[in-house]
């Protein structure tokens, strides 16, 4: 999978934010289309839940807990779709008209690819989105986010950008990187 430079992603000020935890993203697109996301959770992990391996497959739900998410809007467009990437290998995506308003009747037409792996420090997780999840345009902005659940069910959100007092992923102000279909 292409290397994608990778950013910081900043813990949100209304959440309880584990010290020593960093959490850090990249995405980059490749020459057809494919959407390739890394997001890497570094520092004192015992503290934080991070779910089981389990068969490759979608679930609802996977935000509730340990989870890293893409937004991702075609540049003049209030479209957008979201994935949820489980470091078990769950994944989920959906398609947006507008902000928060979901299109119940969409059904992914391919699957993410998921690649999680762990070890004392952390986990690396790297997913490719094939370009029929995407919204079709030649240019993206992209919002890449994670929530984090601590050992006792609390959780941390953290992304690119926060635009509000309260965490949301959704606002398009958090899609702060944009990226150029090759």
């Amino acid at each position: 999978m292409p290397a994608a430079p990778e950013c910081p992603l900043l813990c949100h000020s209304a959440s309880r934010c584990p010290a020593t935890l960093r959490v850090t993203a990249g995405a980059c697109l490749t020459a057809d289309g494919t959407l390739c996301l890394s997001y890497d959770v570094r520092g004192e992990t015992d503290g934080i839940r991070i779910p089981a391996p389990l068969p490759s497959g979608a679930a609802d739900g996977l935000w509730q807990h340990t989870c890293c998410e893409a937004f991702v809007a075609a540049v003049d467009s209030p479209e957008y779709r979201e994935f949820n990437l489980s470091p078990s290998g769950q994944w989920a995506a959906y398609r947006f008209r507008a902000y928060r308003n979901r299109d119940s009747g969409f059904v992914p037409p391919a699957a993410p690819q998921l690649d999680c792996r762990g070890d004392a420090a952390g986990f690396r997780l790297t997913a490719r989105i094939t370009h029929e999840l995407l919204p079709a345009a030649t240019a993206v902005n992209i919002g890449l986010s994670a929530v984090i659940e601590a050992a006792d069910g609390g959780k941390s959100y953290w992304a690119l950008a926060h635009a509000t007092a309260q965490p949301d992923f959704h606002l398009r102000q958090s899609f702060t990187l944009t990226l150029e279909r090759p």
